[in-house]
C-alpha cells in the first residue's frame, strides 16, 4: 500500500506549488474513518481510495482532485459528515465527495429505470465539475483491477456496466488508454473463452513478428532523421478486445485481420505530422481508403492525428498514427489533458476546458435531460451517442457533422436543427437523389429537401441511429397523438357540458387541472379523449354541484383491472380502457357498445395494421369494430362522430403465430423479370403476398399495390428497405403509414 511521503512526490513531481497539508489531512482523515474496514479481497478498504488517488496522479491532477479521491466514499462507508468534510477540506472538495456519494452503483442488468435514473444524476455531476468523472473512471478501473475477488455473477454484471457505460464513456472524453484498459478487463469476465484465445494467439504473433516490429522502429526513425525530423517511434499490438470487436463487426476471422500492428509517430510540430506523412508514404505503398487526417478535422472527444495504413517490409499491413506530443497528451488523457501543468516552472494549472468539443456532446447530452423522455429512453438514447465510431459529412455550405457510423440523412437532418429533422421529405447525397434511409459514408456530402406541412413518420424513430433524431421523432409523434386525442376529448366534454346545461370554457377548467392529476388543459383533453379520464369526473370537479341524473343503465361487459378484451374471430385480442374491477359502463367511458362481450366482432381497415402500429378503433353499427392505425387518413371521415372511436392496443400471445395486414405500393421499372424481383424479395424476408394488383402502367414505370401478411412493424419495415434497395425499384411505401 502507498505510503502518505509516496503519494505527495508523485504529485510534487509534476505539481511545484503543490498544498501538502491538504493530501497529508485527506490522507490521514480518509484512513482513520475507513479504519478496519476490509474489501471483498481482504485488504484493507483504506487501499481502494488510495489506489483511486495514485491513477489519478498518473493523469497529472491537482492535489484538490487528489483529495476528492482519497475521500470519495467516507460519507457513504463511515461516519463522516458533508459538514465535517467543509469544515476540514473546504466547500467545494465537500460538494464533490457528496456528489460521488449519490451516484449509487450503476446496473445495467436490473432495475433499469433506477439505473437510468442515476446515470443522468452522472451526467448531470459531471456538467457541473469534470473532477466528477474523472474520480468515478478511476473509482471504476480500480474496482475493475480487482474483480476476481468478487462473487461470480457480480463480477460478470459489473463487467458488462463498465463495457456498455464506463468504458465508452471514456472514450467520449478523450481517454483512450483509459477506455482500452476498463474494455480488456470487462472483456475478460464478459467472455473468458474468447478473451484467453485472442490473448494466446496475440503472444504468438508478437513473438512471431518481434524482429520485424524493432526494424520497422529503426528503419522509420533513422528516415526521419536523415530529414531533420526528430521522432519517437514505438510499436504497439491491438488489444484482444479491439481485435474481438472488429471480427463481430466486420465479420471477419482472427487471419483476415490485416492491421493488427500499428506504430505511433510523436514529433515536435503539426508540420512535422505532415513532412513524416510524406516520408512514410514515400517508403511504403500506402492502402487506398485507408487514410485519415484528424488534424485538419479533429474528432468530437478533441482527438487529433493522422492515420494511415501501409504495406510494411514483410507484406504485413501496418497502421501508423502520427502526431505531435501536445496532441498525444489530449489522445491518452483526454479531458484531463486540459488540467496538466506545462509551463516552464510546473507552478500554472491550466483549468480544464469547457469549450472542447467533449464538452459540446456533454452539453448535447444534457439537452436531452429536458427534452421529457422517461428514463429508460434516455439511457437507451445516450448509449446510441457514447461509441465512438463516426462518420464525417458535410452539408452544402461547407458545414462538417459528426454522426455514428450507420446514421443516415435521417440523423443528419436532425443534427443539422430539429426543424430540419420534422421536415425532411428527401435528400440528396453528392448531388444524387437517394432514399433517406441510405447508410452515410465520409465524407458525403448531403442536401435535405424540405416540405414546410410535413410531420417525421413514427416508423422514423426504429431506423434513426442518434438519440437526438430517435428522441425528437418519438416526441413529435406524441405530440400528434396528443392532439388528435386532445380534439376527440374536447368534443367529448363540450358535448357532456351541453348535456348537462351547463356552458363549458377553457377558464373555467383551468383551475381544477391539477386537481384531476394534469398539467394542462391539454392533457385533460387527451385524457378524456383516450379513455383515461370520463367526462362526468371533469365536469364534477367544475362543478361539484352537478349529479348524474341519468337512471338508465347502459349494457356492460366483465372487466380486468382497467381493461376489458375485445377478441376478433382469429383468436387476435385488444384491449379497450375500463373502469377497473366491475362492470364497464359505456356510458362512463362515452362509448356506446351494443351487446359487447368476448365475440365481438373485431375487423382491419382496408390498409390493415400491424403489431408495433399504434392503432384504434371505430365502431360500425352492427358490425363491431374496425381497427386502424392512428396515422390512417381514413380516421378524418370520423372526427365529428367522437362517440364512435374505442381506445384499442395489442395484447397478443407471445406463442401466436399470426401474420397481419398491411397495404404497400411499389413503382418498378417496367422491365421483363422487375415483378419476379420484387415477389423474390417479398419472399426472401418472410413476408406473404395475399393479393397484387397492377394500378396503373406507363412506359417506363409500372405502380403495383400489394397486400401484404407480415408479423410485425420491424418485419414491414425491414422488407420495404430490401425492395427500396433493388435497382428496379423507383420508390416503395406503406398505404396510410
Amino acid at each position: 500500500m502507498m505510503r502518505q511521503y509516496e503519494l505527495v512526490e508523485k504529485v510534487a513531481a509534476y505539481k511545484a506549488d503543490l498544498d501538502e497539508a491538504l493530501l497529508n489531512r485527506a490522507y490521514v482523515y480518509a484512513m482513520q474513518k475507513h479504519g478496519s474496514q476490509k474489501r471483498a479481497s481482504g485488504d484493507p478498504y483504506f487501499s481502494h481510495p488510495l489506489e483511486v488517488a495514485a491513477i489519478l496522479t498518473e493523469l497529472h491532477l491537482d492535489e484538490a482532485t487528489v483529495a476528492v479521491a482519497l475521500l470519495h466514499d467516507t460519507i457513504e462507508d463511515t461516519d463522516a459528515t458533508r459538514k465535517e468534510i467543509d469544515q476540514l477540506f473546504g466547500p467545494k472538495i465537500g460538494q464533490l465527495v457528496e456528489g460521488l456519494t449519490k451516484l449509487k452503483r450503476l446496473d445495467l442488468v436490473s432495475k433499469k429505470a433506477a439505473q437510468a435514473e442515476n446515470f443522468r444524476k452522472l451526467l448531470l455531476a459531471i456538467a457541473d465539475d469534470v473532477r466528477v468523472l474523472l474520480v468515478k473512471l478511476a473509482d471504476r478501473l480500480h474496482n475493475m483491477r480487482t474483480l476476481g475477488a468478487m462473487a461470480p455473477e457480480k463480477r460478470v454484471r459489473i463487467a458488462q456496466e463498465t463495457m456498455d457505460i464506463y468504458a465508452p464513456l471514456a472514450g467520449r472524453m478523450g481517454m483512450q488508454d483509459m477506455r482500452e484498459e476498463l474494455e480488456n478487463l470487462a472483456f475478460r469476465h464478459v467472455n473468458l473463452d474468447a478473451y484467453e484465445a485472442l490473448t494466446a494467439r496475440l503472444t504468438e504473433l508478437r513473438e512471431r513478428h518481434e524482429g520485424t516490429i524493432a526494424a520497422i522502429e529503426r528503419d522509420l526513425t533513422e528516415r526521419l532523421a536523415r530529414e531533420g525530423i526528430e521522432a519517437v517511434v514505438s510499436g504497439r499490438q491491438k488489444k484482444p478486445y479491439s481485435v474481438f470487436s472488429k471480427m463481430q463487426r466486420k465479420a471477419l476471422s482472427f487471419e483476415q485481420l490485416s492491421d493488427i500492428f500499428g506504430f505511433r509517430v510523436i514529433v515536435k510540430r503539426e508540420e512535422d505530422c505532415y513532412r513524416t506523412l510524406g516520408v512514410v508514404h514515400r517508403t511504403w505503398p500506402m492502402v487506398p481508403g485507408r487514410f485519415k487526417d484528424y488534424i485538419s478535422t479533429p474528432k468530437q472527444n478533441d482527438y487529433r492525428s493522422i492515420h494511415t495504413t501501409i504495406v510494411g517490409p514483410s507484406r504485413q499491413r501496418v497502421e501508423l498514427q502520427i502526431r505531435t506530443r501536445d496532441m498525444h497528451q489530449i489522445a491518452e488523457y483526454g479531458v484531463a489533458a486540459h488540467a496538466i501543468y506545462k509551463d516552464g516552472s510546473g507552478s500554472k494549472q491550466i483549468e480544464l476546458s469547457k469549450d472542447s468539443r467533449a464538452y459540446a456532446w456533454l452539453r448535447h447530452t444534457i439537452e436531452l435531460l429536458a427534452s421529457g423522455d422517461n428514463p429508460e429512453e434516455f439511457l437507451e438514447n445516450t448509449k446510441l451517442e457514447l461509441f465512438q465510431d463516426q462518420v464525417f459529412c458535410f452539408t452544402p455550405k461547407g458545414r462538417l457533422i459528426a454522426l455514428p457510423r450507420g446514421a443516415t440523412p435521417i440523423d443528419f437532418a436532425y443534427a443539422v436543427h430539429t426543424d430540419v429533422g420534422h421536415s425532411c421529405v428527401g435528400c440528396k447525397i453528392d448531388g444524387r437523389i437517394m432514399p433517406v434511409v441510405t447508410e452515410l459514408t465520409n465524407g458525403d456530402e448531403v442536401e435535405i429537401i424540405r416540405s414546410s406541412n410535413r410531420m417525421p413518420p413514427p416508423a422514423w424513430e426504429t431506423i434513426a441511429v442518434t438519440g437526438k433524431a430517435r428522441a425528437a421523432i418519438r416526441r413529435a409523434t406524441r405530440l400528434a397523438i396528443r392532439k388528435q386525442y386532445s380534439g376527440l376529448g374536447r368534443q367529448m366534454l363540450e358535448r357532456a357540458f351541453t348535456r348537462s346545461g351547463r356552458s363549458f370554457s377553457l377558464e373555467g377548467l383551468k383551475p381544477v387541472v391539477g386537481k384531476l392529476g394534469h398539467r394542462e388543459a391539454e392533457d385533460v383533453f387527451a385524457a378524456v379523449g383516450r379513455g383515461e379520464l370520463s367526462a362526468s369526473d371533469v365536469l364534477k370537479a367544475v362543478h361539484p354541484d352537478y349529479q348524474e341524473t341519468r337512471a338508465k343503465k347502459a349494457p356492460s361487459v366483465e372487466a380486468e383491472e382497467g381493461w376489458f378484451n375485445l377478441r376478433s374471430a382469429a383468436g387476435m385480442i385488444f384491449r379497450i380502457p375500463g373502469r377497473g374491477k366491475q362492470k364497464a359502463r359505456s356510458a362512463e367511458m362515452a362509448i356506446p357498445i351494443r351487446g359487447a362481450g368476448d365475440d365481438l366482432p373485431v375487423s382491419f381497415a382496408p390498409d390493415g395494421a400491424v403489431p408495433g402500429d399504434r392503432i384504434v378503433g371505430i365502431i360500425e353499427p352492427g358490425k363491431g369494430i374496425t381497427i386502424y392505425p392512428i396515422q390512417s387518413p381514413a380516421l378524418v371521415a370520423f372526427d365529428d362522430q367522437p362517440h364512435r372511436w374505442v381506445d384499442v392496443r395489442w395484447d397478443l400471445d407471445a406463442a401466436m403465430e399470426a401474420r397481419f395486414p398491411a397495404r404497400i405500393t411499389v413503382s418498378a421499372i417496367n422491365a421483363p423479370g422487375s415483378l419476379a424481383e420484387i415477389a423474390k424479395t417479398i419472399a426472401d424476408n418472410d413476408a406473404n403476398v395475399h393479393t397484387m394488383s397492377m394500378v396503373s402502367t406507363a412506359e417506363d414505370i409500372t405502380k403495383m399495390v400489394f397486400d401484404l401478411e407480415v408479423w410485425d412493424l420491424n418485419h414491414l419495415n425491414r422488407t420495404l428497405t430490401q425492395i427500396r434497395g433493388k435497382d428496379c425499384v423507383s420508390l416503395v411505401e406503406r398505404v396510410n403509414g
